[in-house]
């Protein structure tokens, strides 16, 4: 893989196309025995994406590798064109990074959840009710007020958006092989935040500390009185994605951990609040001014993790409703597609295939009439990794050279 990439590299040439990659997040489902066995994307109604799939190559993506289920990191790796088995970056440090957090050289960074448990200790409700961004910024700053340090180790908190937060944890002696404490799923408790290496047991007994004294400050609080950790990370160091393709790249994402990822790989990364009609508005701002756009759509994802399959179809059939205004900015290449799947039957990321939708006037001709993971799985495209996108997206730009003579 490394060679592939760097010959991909020495054959992107400078171009005037300009390229968008919507990645709607969770956006693959699988049959629902409650709906009629269809998925998400068939019982939606969405005649803008049908057309289009009528005039583009169709195809499924693997994020990851067969059967291996991806976390948003992970899956946003490949659909930058890095392996996502080579490169490893935390979730911690991503959430950092998407804050606006400046992480130094040795800070072990983490994401947060705030967290609702019942008097055996026992987590009922992984992300508290999804209780409100402001409530978020109000409880991570009446812990920072009490907890500052521990065993010489700089205690810094940072709100992210609903029940989010990243702990960053800065000082001499740390290491970042820390189990997470997050049991991923609700009935359990947390766990303790166990060193899985020697050069990470001061953060171990630190993060035991903190999580001692910060769940007594919440222990009263009605929804959020308990602390899941994960994705413990320090910032790795890797090739920047505008020097990899030659082009401009601008990331536009509401949720911190998206734009986190992309600043990461040397996106621009400006502010955006709101929600998906504010995203699409800062695209035709910018569209003169970049030639590469990864725009980010998260209600799916929300809706797959809840379990919430009309909630799902419904995100679903309200992102439809821009493709128009993201055509008439003629983009020579448009692709559609999620970072991963997430089925609303499973409650969670799952391991299936994301749908691919790839425009452009040298895409290849489709015989899908909707664009749904049945028509994508007979799609021109087929079956790839994720980590192939970007040399498709190139090349149907017209960035990439010839191979060889």
């Amino acid at each position: 893989m490394a060679e592939v990439l760097e010959n991909l590299k020495s054959l992107a040439k400078k171009a005037e196309s300009k390229m968008v990659l919507l990645v709607a997040d969770g956006l693959g489902g699988i049959p629902h025995p409650d709906f009629g066995y269809q998925t998400e994307l068939e019982a939606a109604q969405t005649p803008h994406l049908d057309e289009l799939a009528k005039k583009s190559a169709l195809g499924l993506m693997t994020p990851v590798n067969y059967g291996i289920t991806p976390g948003s990191g992970p899956g946003h790796i490949g659909l930058f064109g890095y392996n996502p088995e080579e490169l490893t970056i935390g979730r911690g440090v991503l959430e950092a990074l998407g804050v606006g957090f400046h992480l130094q050289a040795g800070d072990v960074a983490a994401r947060a959840n705030f967290a609702t448990r019942d008097e055996r200790g026992i987590i009922v409700d992984r992300r508290a009710g999804r209780i409100s961004t402001e409530e978020c910024a109000r409880l991570v700053e009446k812990i920072s007020q009490e907890v500052k340090e521990i065993e010489g180790v700089e205690i810094i908190l940072r709100p992210g958006m609903e029940h989010r937060f990243v702990l960053i944890l800065r000082g001499e002696g740390l290491g970042e092989k820390v189990k997470d404490t997050d049991p991923q799923k609700e009935g359990f408790p947390p766990y303790e935040p166990q060193a899985l290496d020697a050069a990470s047991e001061k953060t171990s007994r630190v993060l035991k500390l903190f999580l001692e004294k910060a769940n007594q400050i919440i222990k009263e609080e009605p929804k959020a009185n308990a602390i899941l950790l994960r994705g413990f990370s320090q910032s790795p160091h890797l090739e920047k994605f505008s020097e990899r393709y030659g082009v401009k790249p601008l990331a536009i994402a509401i949720y911190p951990m998206y734009k986190g990822i992309a600043r990461l790989f040397g996106f621009d990364t400006p502010e955006v609040s709101g929600d998906f009609q504010d995203e699409v508005k800062l695209l035709r701002d910018k569209w003169f001014d970049y030639d590469f756009f990864f725009l980010h759509y998260k209600d799916t994802d929300k809706a797959g993790e809840d379990g919430d399959f009309k909630k799902k179809v419904d995100r679903i059939e309200y992102l439809d409703q821009f493709i128009p205004q993201i055509l008439a900015l003629n983009p020579d290449v448009l692709v559609i597609t999620g970072d991963h799947s997430t089925p609303t039957l499973l409650h969670s990321h799952s391991w299936h295939p994301s749908p691919v939708l790839l425009y452009s006037k040298y895409a290849g001709s489709s015989t899908g009439l909707r664009f749904t993971e049945r028509e994508c799985a007979h799609g021109y495209l087929g079956q790839f990794p994720a980590r192939a996108l970007m040399s498709l997206m190139l090349a149907n730009a017209l960035r990439l050279g010839k191979f060889g003579a």
